[in-house]
């Protein structure tokens, strides 16, 4: 029979600890409502003692939400127990997550101490914690690199004490899948009272191997995983909950169950990312932007034939519409068929061939294929289009902020001019102005290319259709140039209702 495997997140506390991701209370209440929602077990909502700021998101997030359990750290120290717990007065079920550094580099040079007087300072730091709350979760610091006969004795105490989960952080994330595995494994064949208490892992990511260590940990014996939203967090990042949810659903050898609801996925990563102005990068696993892209003409026939030749999870289950088939010069005619027709241009036979021949020679010399460059491709078997190019962009600021554009859409030349709150805003205004589009702008990312004030901008665009994302990509020395090309890029996708069929 499946196991519960209790999902911790830790977002709002370790992931928060990344140099510039703060958040306010505000903030830290729609996250902690989003992750609610999504189904974690336990919100670790923050570190009480750290700053009136932190005290105050506990108490608010405690307020906010009911289902999760909502965590306070603190050291193995009174004051920061007692913080903790009045930070947690509010809390329908609260823990108080206190713990120690077990390795001898923190035992020797952090803590200035010894291994017994640690096992004491443990000890006496649950028992405490226990006078507030029943649920107590004791964290070994650095547990990676701990002496494992010295870890199981402390383990013990402390359950003794009443620890109702025992945390084995990888702190510095130097473990290797192995190694970390055996360490559980350790701890569940030496701690004689270890049936009292979950196994919780907590895993950095170091040296990459943050998923790889935390799945160890649960084959080993670990019931409670401690990860965070698109792996956020000191230094390289914590595991990603997304990760670990997803290899455990996808591998039904693993005799593990979560109650974490996968379609809300994304848009909780993609809240995540856009509240802590912190992006998302294209090749992450799960929830990066290129996770369900494929270029290659092999994967792209293979995919559009039959989804599970190349994806072992279906887009949807993570809350993604659908694959994205980006045209390269090693695709092949399936997807340049699938991108036509999304167009309205149905192609087939000598047709298509003629055309896959002059996309290929366009697809060698260009690296972004538009639809534009479609169209030009297919430009005899189309007679009308309701194609927008972006003719003209100017903008000013005298006293407020103004902008104009020039569209072609179709065969049709329109102007629009917008105020806004800048220039990049008054321009996007202008064009919605035209085109009145029925999207959300979700996502803008501009990235330097190089470097210095002569530098070209490359401007990254996510527009929203109820529940379907479309992306626009520019570059050009203007900012406000690109950014309008880029969201003008972004509308070309949306598919046209008429499709036209070539014979």
């Amino acid at each position: 029979m499946s196991e519960k495997l209790w999902i911790f997140d830790t977002t709002l506390r370790d992931g928060e600890q990344v140099p510039g991701c703060q958040l306010n209370t505000r903030e830290k209440i729609v996250v902690a409502k989003a992750l609610e929602e999504l189904g974690v077990d336990v919100i670790e909502a923050g570190f009480p003692i750290s700053s009136p700021g932190d005290f105050n998101s506990v108490v608010e997030i405690s307020k906010a939400v009911s289902n999760p359990i909502i965590c306070a750290l603190s050291r193995a120290v009174e004051k920061d127990i007692d913080v903790a717990a009045e930070a947690l007065k509010y809390a329908k079920k609260g823990r108080i997550h206190t713990g120690i550094g077990v390795s001898p580099f923190h035992i020797q040079y952090k803590l200035r101490s010894t291994p017994d007087e640690i096992i004491e300072r443990a000890v006496r730091a649950v028992k405490y914690a226990k006078r507030y709350v029943e649920d107590v979760e004791f964290y070994a610091e650095d547990a990676g690199r701990a002496e494992k006969d010295f870890l199981a004795r402390i383990l013990e105490q402390v359950i003794k004490a009443g620890a109702t989960v025992v945390n084995i952080p990888d702190t510095t994330g130097y473990c290797l899948p192995e190694q970390y595995g055996a360490i559980i494994r350790h701890l569940k064949e030496n701690v004689s009272n270890i049936d009292k208490a979950i196994i919780a892992t907590h895993c950095h990511n170091d040296l990459g191997m943050a998923t790889a260590n935390t799945i160890s940990g649960v084959q080993n014996g670990a019931r409670q995983v401690e990860v965070t939203i698109n792996g956020i967090g000191e230094r390289a990042g914590n595991t990603s909950m997304e990760e670990v949810v997803m290899a455990i659903k996808c591998h039904h050898d693993i005799p593990i169950h979560t109650n974490i609801v996968t379609p809300k996925i994304y848009e909780t990563s993609r809240l995540i990312s856009k509240l802590m102005n912190m992006p998302v990068q294209p090749n992450k696993a799960i929830v990066g932007r290129n996770a369900f892209a494929h270029s290659s003409g092999i994967h792209q026939d293979g995919v559009l034939k039959h989804r599970e030749n190349y994806e072992i999870i279906d887009p949807k289950d993570v809350g993604v519409h659908e694959s994205s088939i980006v045209l390269t010069a090693r695709s092949g005619r399936a997807a340049l068929k699938h991108h036509l027709d999304a167009l309205g241009v149905v192609l087939e036979g000598e047709a298509l061939n003629e055309v896959y021949e002059e996309f290929l020679v366009l697809a060698d010399s260009k690296r972004d294929i538009t639809p534009k460059d479609l169209l030009s491709l297919v430009g005899k078997y189309v007679d009308e289009s309701t194609f927008i190019e972006l003719e003209k962009v100017s903008y000013e600021s005298n006293g407020s902020i103004k902008a104009s554009v020039t569209l072609k859409v179709g065969d049709k030349t329109e102007q629009a001019s917008s105020s806004g709150n800048g220039p990049v805003d008054a321009v996007l205004k202008s064009i919605e102005k035209i085109v009145k589009p029925d999207i959300e702008l979700e996502e803008f990312l501009i990235q330097a290319i190089t470097a210095g004030s002569d530098d070209v901008a490359k401007v990254h665009m996510r527009i929203m259709q109820g529940k379907i994302p479309y992306y626009g990509f520019s570059s050009n020395t203007d900012i406000v140039v690109a950014s309008a090309q880029a969201f003008v890029d972004a509308l070309n996708k949306i598919p046209v209702k008429n499709k036209v069929t070539v014979a």
